[in-house]
């Protein structure tokens, strides 16, 4: 019997507009960017919607942003389409901060909760590093272990980690700059077909993010976490999780640790997924789990025509 898996995007899915026609039409997902805004004491959903780019593409408001997108569409199915997740979904997933958006829909966190999480989490990953300091770069056409061995070279006493491991021949390096410049010049020579500098603020998911994780050690620490009603598969694990406490440490973890994407997915199809759900903003994730899980199928749900034209 076939299975299913609803998956949730991260950063870099972030576009101006995104959530707009679900709030347009859908008392839910308005609902839901409602309640983000009380949360943060900001007007997200305005910035969502009208932008400018250069605001909602800070780390601190792309965070809970694309979050209160993912859950809308969560919201809308179960008010439109007698969602029931714990039924319909065998297990969750969530790219880097979209394992809060996964653990959400789960039960696990409530949205206001998660909501004030992913702006410290935004915040404090926005400040473990000056600005220009680190930097983060896409080798297209590398598997992991030679991206590991490029990361190993180029280091030279500084950090270069490997920070997405998202399959379909992308993996994404991070670091101090110099680091990943040379990552760059060794990777070309390797014969990599594309390596490019990524426009992002900070060394994401390497150990330069180690204050970041300290930050939300402590966030985490008092933050109401409960057994999700389908099992969460972790980033740093690439298995499921579901006790309460591991999945507090694993979010820790998942600061300074490696996105296990590729694996994540394999481990899905391994486990009988072929159908997978992706809600929120953009098309990512349907487009690396079919290059990824063969013979599966992937729908992208983000917007109110989406919504309309999909059969649980």
């Amino acid at each position: 019997m076939s299975r299913t898996a609803f998956l949730f995007p991260g950063q870099g899915s972030q576009a101006v507009g995104m959530g707009k026609s679900l709030a347009e039409n859908f008392a839910p997902a308005r609902a839901v960017f409602d309640e983000v805004d009380a949360a943060l004491g900001q007007k997200l959903s305005t910035l969502m919607f009208e932008g400018p780019e250069d605001q909602l593409t800070l780390t601190a408001n792309a965070q809970p942003a694309l979050m209160a997108v993912s859950l809308a569409v969560i919201r809308t199915l179960e008010a439109e389409k007698g969602l029931d997740l714990g039924k319909a979904a065998d297990f969750v997933a969530g790219h880097s901060l979209g394992e809060y958006s996964a653990l959400t829909a789960a039960g696990s966190l409530t949205i206001s909760e998660t909501a004030k999480l992913l702006r410290i989490r935004g915040d404090a990953m926005q400040a473990a590093v000056p600005v220009g300091r680190g930097a983060m770069c896409a080798l297209i056409g590398a598997e992991w272990e030679l991206a590991a061995e490029i990361a190993r070279e180029a280091a030279q006493n500084e950090v270069c980690d490997v920070a997405n491991d998202n399959g379909g021949g992308q993996v994404v390096l991070s670091g101090h700059k110099g680091a990943i410049d040379r990552a760059i010049e060794i990777a070309k020579a390797k014969g990599v077909k594309r390596a490019l500098p990524l426009p992002v603020s900070a060394p994401f998911h390497s150990s330069l993010m180690q204050p970041a994780a300290e930050a939300m050690q402590t966030a985490l620490a008092t933050a109401t976490i409960l057994a999700p009603k389908v099992p969460v598969v972790a980033n740093v694990l690439a298995a499921p999780v579901t006790d309460p406490e591991a999945i507090r440490r694993h979010l820790v973890e998942q600061v300074t640790g490696s996105v296990r994407w590729r694996e994540s997915m394999l481990w899905l199809g391994a486990n009988g997924v072929t159908r997978f759900v992706e809600c929120g903003s953009g098309k990512v994730l349907a487009g690396i789990v079919k290059r990824v899980v063969a013979g599966s199928e992937a729908v992208s749900l983000g917007t109110a025509d989406d919504i309309s034209a999909y059969s649980a």
